[in-house]
């Protein structure tokens, strides 16, 4: 079984940088790709960026790609959320998970485990 807890969320005001944080307690962290997504209110949940077990590739959604950054670290079972040039539009509940593969999935049904959601909030 693996927990995920994300944090690193706030209220920023649009151009501002956040950075999420996702600590998975599992032993297969490493062996895994981890994705990001996020589902604004009234809105279905949607995939913003995922990276494979070794951060060899990465995808990104087209919104967001050229500001948000997704990397990991294995040895500290974490990964990370870089987000940059803030928009309105980027407000959200932000989840991570991890996969069930090794590669990185858009697809939010290749997910096994989620986090319970962080809250980032832009303001204009």
């Amino acid at each position: 079984q693996e927990q995920l807890v994300e944090s690193g969320g706030g209220l920023v005001q649009a151009g501002g940088s956040l950075r999420l944080s996702c600590a998975a307690s599992g032993r297969t962290f490493s062996g895994h790709a981890m994705g990001w997504f996020r589902q604004a209110p009234g809105k279905e949940r949607e995939f913003v960026a995922a990276i494979a077990w070794n951060g060899g590739s990465t995808l990104y959604a087209d919104s967001v790609k050229g500001r948000f950054t997704i990397s990991r670290d294995n040895a500290k079972n974490t990964v990370y959320l870089q987000m940059n040039s803030l928009k309105p539009e980027d407000t959200a509940v932000y989840y991570c998970a991890r996969s069930y593969n090794s590669a990185p999935m858009r697809l939010a049904g290749r997910y096994a485990y989620w986090g319970q959601g962080t809250q980032v909030t832009v303001s204009s």
